[in-house]
């Protein structure tokens, strides 16, 4: 089945609130689940509408999705990442005619992606970590190549991530047989509820520990500070990220969160930054804004000179085209905005006084 948009998928614009998204799920869910619907597709429809929920329903998830399509989705959370968390049991808590709808969503029909209560429920990835990095016009221009240090959850070097005193080993949790969970079964009228909650001796992990790690307290995690290396692609801009995969917290039994680094730069002396055109304001004297001629300005890349015409009035910009950042994802660059302001003398000599009175009169003013 082709992958469709989760906003198409459910029929709600990209807007909508978390209620509409609610309303629009729990028709289609009806419509489409399995004990009522028994047309082939109704299965993969089913599982459609219900990832399309789960994503849509969590705002990290959306705005995950909304920035980067089912790419990111599926690059950042697997199949019990996705579903984790979602209410499934508030829609159809009064659907007394759908009593196993629980058991389904958790136990998985069909190759439905639901892990349920087939084995251990650990958090898959660890935490993502944010590092802020302040970088200069010149480099956010050009790229530069960093290495930052960044405080961070690693796998303990003496148990090797296990949490078990070395020598020692882990043994399957007696409380829930090493499934990670424990469930309880409630029924209500035709309603059967199932309710699977993290197993509170072993919290999730279906192993235990007689002899922790001294060095880790069990957690199989240690502090450390990793020394990394960071490409700033040339075009960087105000408060973008860096996604570095794999450089976030470690976790135990699972893959490490990601690190974004976001840009923050530095305020320039001349310059000022407006998407990918730099601004720059200067000022001009009057005899050249009357005659004209060539201003010299700087530039992010050294120097560059502006043809003046006769006549430039204070406010007039001058385009100086490629002059300005790179667009980081795309060919070419922005441009220099030159703006000029005219220079009025306050304090002139006997001399420019004779020659501005001389001025106005060829102009016939009189001062």
């Amino acid at each position: 089945m082709d992958k469709r948009d989760y906003y198409d998928v459910l029929g709600v614009p990209k807007g909508a609130n978390k209620d509409e998204i609610k309303a629009a799920y729990r028709k289609l869910a009806l419509q489409f689940h399995p004990d009522r619907n028994k047309s082939p597709e109704a299965t993969e429809r089913f599982k459609e509408i219900s990832e399309a929920y789960a994503i849509l329903s969590d705002d990290e998830k959306r705005n995950e999705y909304d920035r980067f399509g089912r790419a990111g989705i599926y690059e950042r959370y697997n199949t019990e990442d996705i579903f984790r968390g979602a209410d499934f049991d508030s829609i159809f808590r009064d659907m007394g005619g759908f009593g196993g709808i629980f058991e389904q969503l958790l136990r998985g029909f069909g190759g439905f992606g639901f892990q349920g209560f087939a084995g251990p429920q650990r958090p898959s990835r660890g935490q993502d970590l944010a590092y802020d990095m302040e970088i200069s016009f010149e480099d956010a221009a050009h790229g530069v190549s960093r290495e930052i240090e960044v405080p961070r959850l690693a796998q303990c070097n003496t148990c090797n991530g296990t949490g078990a005193q070395p020598g020692s080993q882990r043994k399957t949790c007696k409380t829930c047989n090493g499934r990670g969970q424990v469930q309880q079964i409630r029924r209500s009228g035709f309603a059967q509820m199932i309710q699977i909650t993290t197993c509170p001796r072993c919290n999730g992990a279906g192993t235990t520990i007689d002899k922790p790690c001294k060095n880790c307290g069990g957690t199989g995690l240690m502090r450390d500070k990793t020394r990394l290396q960071v490409k700033v692609p040339a075009g960087a801009d105000e408060g973008q990220s860096l996604r570095l995969r794999g450089e976030g917290n470690m976790i135990q039994g699972g893959r490490p969160g990601d690190l974004y680094v976001r840009i923050h730069l530095k305020p320039h002396e001349y310059f000022k930054r407006d998407g990918d055109n730099i601004l720059y304001e200067t000022r001009i004297s009057y005899p050249k804004a009357a005659m004209g001629g060539e201003l010299e300005v700087p530039a992010i890349d050294g120097k560059a000179r502006v043809k003046i015409p006769p006549g430039t009035r204070a406010g007039t910009v001058f385009r100086l085209e490629g002059k300005g950042f790179p667009h980081v994802e795309g060919w070419g660059r922005g441009d220099e905005l030159v703006r000029v302001d005219v220079d009025i003398p306050r304090d002139l000599s006997k001399r420019e006084r004779e020659l501005l009175s001389e001025l106005a009169q060829l102009r016939g003013e009189s001062l």
